[in-house]
């Protein structure tokens, strides 16, 4: 048995054997200058999948939705997003630190925006009040559980940025999780977004990098922020050869990881001091609030650790993700771990 089962999230995985012979025997050039032929069929395939004109290549997510808010907003606007959003709460304050813009957070159910609450939360630019200019989604969403987001939500915010001549952008990390839950196309949930930013190295499984795809003009000005920002890469064709693989073979398994989150969770939701309704399970994010009378959040994260299991610690709570590299001995190895310490 390994010494460890790592559910502290999907960025863990590591590289499939294809992925480490792709790397070695990609065909290179010189991204930032244009002639990567790896990059390019990574990022045209990238555009086509989402239904856009262009694709850019970039490190991380991070940086994805850094360059996204960059390009689509100016100095004293406002972004809505969601109050648990991932691109407002875990990425490091990008939004006022490059973009200097204000992010307006907003409650939701689960993650799905009120039509009604984001219209009377557009401003109009003032002396004493900024501009607002975008509103970011994000599917599935990581700190409401992987929640997916209904397909209405987003036809409802396009009809609203329309209203209010807004952009809008999609922080797809996991929409491939989003999709193979729903049976939505993600195609279809882009179509509603002007840019989408989505991850080739959670459950796609690749060892760097993340994609930013919208209408040719943004993307060669996205280039330019990207740049900009360090994110430049040389021979990234080696990296890009992975992210290719992702899409063409990774994305049809991503119902396994759902499927062990599925019983990861309805074997340990009762167990004394846990909080979770393991219905609202959707795809591979488990995280449930933790209130035990002899240990804390530490106190449970060391004993699981002491048995084989690394998690994460979130929000007042734990957090557990699957992913290609936790199989049913490491789902089963987990509950059993549990029990031993809670039941």
């Amino acid at each position: 048995m390994k010494k460890y089962s790592d559910f502290r999230s999907d960025t863990v995985t590591r590289p499939t054997e294809e992925m480490r012979r792709a790397m070695m025997e990609a065909e290179v050039g010189d991204d930032v200058l244009g002639d990567d032929p790896t990059v390019q069929k990574l990022e045209a395939l990238s555009a086509s999948i989402m239904g856009k004109e262009a694709g850019l290549f970039v490190p991380s997510g991070t940086m994805g939705n850094s360059i996204a808010v960059k390009m689509w907003t100016r100095e004293l606007e406002e972004v809505i997003v969601e109050e648990k959003a991932h691109i407002y709460n875990m990425e490091s304050t990008h939004m006022t630190f490059i973009s200097r813009v204000t992010p307006r957070p907003l409650p939701s159910k689960r993650g799905a925006l009120d039509p009604e609450i984001v219209r009377r939360n557009i401003r109009q630019a003032s002396v004493h009040t900024p501009q607002t200019s975008l509103l970011c989604l994000e599917n599935t969403h990581n700190n409401w559980g992987g929640a997916v987001i209904p397909l209405e939500t987003f036809r409802e915010m396009r009809k609203i940025a329309d209203e209010f001549g807004l952009k809008v952008h999609l922080d797809g990390a996991r929409i491939f999780n989003a999709s193979q839950a729903s049976g939505v196309p993600v195609k279809e949930y882009a179509k509603y977004c002007d840019s989408v930013m989505f991850c080739l190295s959670k459950g796609l499984s690749s060892p760097v990098g993340s994609m930013l795809v919208s209408d040719q003009k943004t993307i060669d000005y996205a280039r330019r922020i990207r740049k900009v920002l360090g994110g430049g890469m040389r021979q990234a064709g080696i990296l890009a050869a992975c992210g290719i693989i992702s899409l063409t073979k990774m994305v049809d398994r991503l119902k396994e990881d759902h499927r062990r989150a599925k019983i990861l969770a309805r074997a340990i939701y009762d167990l004394p001091g846990i909080t979770l309704n393991p219905d609202e399970v959707e795809t591979n994010i488990i995280i449930f609030y933790f209130n035990h009378p002899r240990l804390s959040i530490a106190d449970l994260l060391q004993k699981l650790q002491e048995k084989g299991i690394l998690a994460l610690g979130v929000f007042g709570g734990i957090r557990l993700v699957t992913h290609k590299d936790v199989d049913d001995e490491d789902v089963e190895r987990a509950i059993k771990a549990f029990k031993e310490i809670l039941a």
